[in-house]
């Protein structure tokens, strides 16, 4: 069990540097782009969409056990600690990598555990994969061995973009909420 840890551990460490290095090759940062998804009340979600206000992103899936909760609730907080008028200055987003089983419904049960303010997006495996693609998000679906519910492998990153959707930085789920509103709150 240590093993596999150590092995998660290096995995996210490694995929955390990658994006981190690959960000700044070049004048202008490579981490995103366009897409087009659907929030969870139905509606469409493009990228020009959350442009005007800093935006915290996290690609993960509902049915995740551990690290989705855990980064969804840290980037609830680090707002938080910007004060009561943060959220509403602040663009807090959720892609699924789970589109089979996270619908738009799913979504909005989902995300308004972790504040009134958060989008939760879903839509085609086309459009995740595009989306993942564009913010060198890695997601493998893992079947289960006891015949219970498949899991989905993913990359672990909050992105941060500044209010014209332009990659500025990003964290891991270990980062503190402190570190997370401190970047934000350069862009506000």
């Amino acid at each position: 069990m240590k093993a596999l840890l150590g092995v998660w551990i290096a995995v996210l460490l490694g995929a955390a540097g990658w994006i981190g290095w690959d960000a700044y090759q070049g004048d202008r940062p490579s981490i995103g782009g366009p897409f087009s998804l659907i929030d969870q009340d139905g509606r469409t979600v493009t990228d020009a969409s959350l442009k005007g206000k800093p935006t915290l992103i996290y690609f993960g899936y509902s049915f995740c056990p551990d690290v989705c909760p855990t980064s969804l609730l840290l980037m609830e907080t680090a707002i938080e600690k910007l004060g009561p008028e943060a959220a509403k200055k602040v663009n807090l987003v959720f892609i699924t990598v789970d589109p089979e089983r996270d619908t738009p419904a799913l979504m909005k049960g989902y995300v308004t555990n972790f504040g009134p303010t958060f989008e939760g997006l879903t839509g085609t495996p086309e459009q995740i994969a595009a989306v993942a693609r564009a913010y060198r998000v890695y997601y493998q679906k893992v079947p289960s061995k006891d015949g219970g519910p498949y899991l989905m492998d993913h990359s672990s990153i909050v992105y941060l973009l500044d209010r014209n959707g332009r990659f500025v930085t990003h964290f891991t789920h270990e980062a503190k909420a402190e570190a997370i509103a401190t970047a934000v709150e350069r862009l506000l």
